[in-house]
């Protein structure tokens, strides 16, 4: 087996901390199923990506965008509208709570008139100044 340098590599990637990280991701991508570009001859996975950047024969822009959008994953959110539940049995928190859900559902809230009517009252009120 041939073996590869960080040197064989450096002209696709721009340092060895890069290199890292995206050989790391085609790691990930490999073992998720991706066809090698390169024969593997029964290497690891990691053996296979550091052969595969070196080879040139890999898309380093693309494995560089797959690399930074699995870490822009958008936590999920409920959107359970009305109520807050406490997951703690404090009873202090609990009272806490009820007194918020209680302001939430009790506070009146603007209509987009009402609103458009107060900022065109504060922007008049500001020039009057």
């Amino acid at each position: 087996m041939a073996r590869t340098t960080n040197s064989d590599t450096l002209p696709f990637v721009s340092s060895r901390y890069e290199l890292g990280m995206l050989a790391s991701q085609r790691v990930r991508d490999l073992g998720g199923g991706a066809e090698p570009v390169v024969k593997t001859h029964g290497d690891k996975p990691q053996v296979t990506a550091l052969r595969e950047i070196a080879s040139g024969k890999l898309d380093v822009d693309q494995l560089r965008h797959t690399f930074v959008q699995s870490y822009k994953t958008v936590p999920a959110v409920d959107t359970i509208e009305g109520t807050i539940e406490s997951k703690s049995e404090d009873p202090a928190l609990k009272e806490l709570d009820a007194e918020l859900e209680h302001a939430i559902v009790e506070e009146d809230c603007m209509t987009k008139e009402e609103l458009e009517d107060t900022i065109a009252d504060s922007i008049m009120d500001a020039n009057e100044e």
